[in-house]
């Protein structure tokens, strides 16, 4: 297989999306250049770069330094499973400088990591022109990034894609979510795992799909703007948490109950897919 001449560079490849991403665009034969600040899950077939981007985000040779790339995907984010630090607001601008000086020096592709967070609260589908209302510092600093780079771009010759993810599974002892939790208590021979009442609806997408609608979305250029990469079929988290310890043959049981409703969390929430699936039908 011949490789693929076009470079993307992916920022937070060290992390548990990056790292997917990563491999699948490298089975795909494409070159690709991996930046984070440790390479211990990045596959040994990228070009890594040990880069602190905030903190050359002023940088005149950034574009050089990163090895002008075609393509830029960007996770690089930090604290994103503590969803009220200060971190969030505190980064943001430099993200921002990070990206349009990427832009001023010749990136002529970009798509940003986006999160159904920064809709807020919803009850039913979140389409890709639903108003936004965050209701936490990470879904605040999220949707400001995506107001200013889309604000940015308007009159410069550049793709941009801004990729909303919802919740994810999937190579779960990674990712610091209910899944790895409930990994580590089984691990610890723990009879019952607490668990709210599981009736709530979210949309699920395993690791390895939701990386194949990054990519596809990413290297493509006949659709711009906010693209949902999610499932688009709700699914009670009850069902979902069942049966992954049925498929691990787990033997802890789910303490329902044990946590309380929070408030903000939606009854049912779930994205709609028309526009990545029409992405995929062109693959």
């Amino acid at each position: 297989m011949t490789k693929n001449k076009q470079k993307i560079l992916i920022t937070g490849a060290n992390g548990y999306i990056g790292s997917h991403v990563l491999k699948y665009l490298l089975d795909k034969d494409f070159n690709c250049i991996a930046v984070d600040f440790t390479n211990n899950n990045i596959d040994k077939r990228a070009d890594f770069i040990k880069y602190d981007i905030l903190k050359n985000c002023d940088s005149n040779n950034i574009y050089k330094d990163l090895k002008e790339p075609d393509i830029l995907i960007h996770f690089a984010w930090q604290d994103g499973f503590n969803h009220n630090a200060k971190s969030h607001i505190e980064n943001m601008d430099k993200h921002y400088k990070f990206l349009t000086n990427l832009i001023n020096q010749g990136l002529k592709s970009l798509s940003i990591m986006g999160t159904m967070h920064e809709v807020g609260y919803v009850e039913g589908i979140i389409r890709n022109s639903s108003p936004c209302n965050p209701m936490s510092l990470y879904g605040i600093a999220k949707n400001a990034l995506r107001q200013m780079i889309m604000l940015y771009v308007m009159d410069k010759n550049i793709s941009l894609k801004w990729l909303r993810a919802f919740y994810i599974y999937g190579d779960d002892k990674q990712n610091h979510s209910v899944f790895t939790k409930l990994i580590e208590a089984e691990n610890q021979g723990k009879k019952e795992f607490p668990f709210t009442d599981g009736i709530n609806f979210y949309d699920f997408i395993h690791i390895d799909e939701l990386s194949k609608q990054i990519s596809e979305a990413s290297i493509q250029n006949k659709v711009n703007g906010i693209i949902n990469v999610c499932s688009g079929e709700p699914k009670a988290l009850k069902e979902v948490i069942e049966d992954y310890i049925k498929y691990h043959n787990f033997k802890i049981k789910l303490n329902y109950g044990a946590f309380a409703k929070r408030k903000y969390d939606s009854p049912i929430v779930y994205g709609d897919n028309t526009i990545i699936q029409n992405i995929l039908k062109e693959v």
